[in-house]
């Protein structure tokens, strides 16, 4: 049953409870051993409306008028309302034994038996709550595995092949909204792409409000690099709190870029942890050379 609660949202206040933040959720999974990805079944439908609002929900059908008695899909606030249970009722394993993300779950242990232990407390948690888990769309006990995108394991994170295989796939985008499009995916990655806003200038350069927007020779060679790039792209680690961070930074003319890393455990190797790069604003491009390496540490 799909029902339309555009003209319902409207006329709803916004929830402003925050959904956990994607990077730090991914990374927060990275350097354990064991995993075990669980989807909520019907994860919404879990959750009863108030009474007073269930006639809110009301749809016409050709059988009668009916209406919902748990939180139906395409609410507005049905995502904020779903991260908020699930943090009320497992707040004090989150960050620690498992992570959550709106309907999905993930446990995290270094060790088999640990791991029993944390899915055991974790399963009579959805007992006592009464909550239930799609089996067709749970992996327990795997070494590594596909979360928000991204794939997690001990050695670190890396994008999702599917994702990769999907870009490398595009052909070549012909309208404004086909640009937007390739750099939308781009950008969702863009922590794995060194210096990605020089890199993509040219391509960039197409949504200017005066460019005749024509996709030239150099706008080419940009997007078969990116998608060489991408067949190697690097494996990232999280961040270790008891080792000193390495800050590389480069400037361009228009654009600045930069990595964060740490040495590996031997202390010989480095580590990428996080690529960053943002365009100049008008303003800084006339900056020096040494003006523009201070905005870039700022």
């Amino acid at each position: 049953m799909c029902v339309d609660y555009r003209d319902l949202n409207k006329a709803s206040l916004k929830d402003n409870f925050p959904l956990p933040h994607i990077d730090t959720l991914v990374d927060n999974t990275v350097g354990y051993s064991l995993f075990s990805f669980m989807d909520d079944f019907s994860g919404y439908n879990q959750i009863k409306m108030h009474p007073e609002d269930m006639e809110k929900t009301t749809f016409v059908t050709m059988w009668g008028t009916f209406c919902y008695k748990v939180m139906p899909f395409g609410l507005k606030n049905a995502g904020a309302t779903y991260q908020r249970a699930m943090v009320t009722l497992f707040h004090d394993m989150m960050h620690k034994e498992i992570e959550v993300y709106i309907d999905g779950m993930i446990a995290k242990s270094r060790t088999e038996n640990e791991h029993v232990q944390v899915l055991r407390k974790l399963f009579l948690r959805l007992r006592k709550f009464q909550l239930k888990l799609n089996p067709a769309k749970c992996t327990f006990g795997a070494r590594s595995g596909k979360l928000l995108r991204f794939v997690v394991s001990e050695k670190g994170i890396e994008i999702d092949p599917d994702k990769v295989r999907a870009i490398q796939e595009l052909p070549l985008p012909r309208t404004q909204k086909e640009v937007r499009g390739f750099l939308g995916r781009l950008n969702y990655i863009a922590r794995f792409i060194s210096q990605l806003t020089e890199k993509c200038d040219p391509i960039f350069r197409l949504l200017r409000k005066h460019n005749p927007g024509v996709w030239d020779e150099e706008c080419q060679k940009t997007f078969d690099k990116v998608k060489h790039y991408l067949s190697n792209a690097p494996v990232l680690m999280p961040p270790c709190p008891d080792k000193p961070l390495i800050l590389y930074l480069t400037v361009f003319e228009n654009s600045m870029g930069c990595v964060l890393g740490q040495h590996d455990e031997t202390g010989r190797k480095e580590k990428a942890i996080y690529y960053l790069s943002k365009k100049f604003t008008e303003c800084e491009t006339m900056y020096s050379l040494i003006e523009k390496l201070y905005c870039a540490l700022i």
